[in-house]
């Protein structure tokens, strides 16, 4: 897989929102507050004056609160990601597999192009929602004519 955007731009939306605005032009949001309840050293982040600290890190490679307390650009664009309901080119690449489909007969099955199934299994482009609607559909009707 590529290696994911840097960061540009960060806001806070407290009680646990980041907007993060993306080298990729993307601006999403992620909800970390469940992170900040399951690891001891996000903790202190649930203090707001602490949390409304939040700055982009060293060349847009993650959000820092302070020396000891930051999430890396991978992580947090990946949970951006499945938060906005994008899937992610795991999901793609288990959609594939679950499905016995190779470059091939997954480009048959989605109308496009090897080149783009590929690009969509390494992540060197997006998944657009409505191809993955089409992989949730083909796959739902391929499971409705087995039965």
């Amino acid at each position: 897989m590529n290696k994911p955007p840097r960061i540009e731009e960060v806001t806070v939306t407290v009680p646990a929102g980041l907007v993060i605005r993306w080298t990729t032009g993307e601006t999403m949001q992620a909800d970390i507050g469940d992170w900040m309840l399951r690891f001891a050293l996000l903790e202190p982040l649930k203090d707001s004056e602490v949390f409304k600290k939040a700055r982009v890190g060293w060349y847009g490679h993650s959000v820092e609160w302070s020396e000891d307390i930051e999430l890396g650009a991978d992580h947090l664009y990946t949970r951006c990601k499945a938060q906005a309901g994008e899937p992610s080119p795991e999901e793609f690449n288990e959609w594939m597999k679950r499905n016995d489909l190779s470059l091939s007969t997954a480009a048959e099955a989605l109308g496009m192009t090897r080149r783009m199934i590929t690009h969509y299994r390494t992540g060197s482009k997006r998944i657009p929602r409505n191809i993955w609607l089409a992989c949730i559909g083909w796959e739902t009707l391929k499971h409705k004519h087995a039965a």
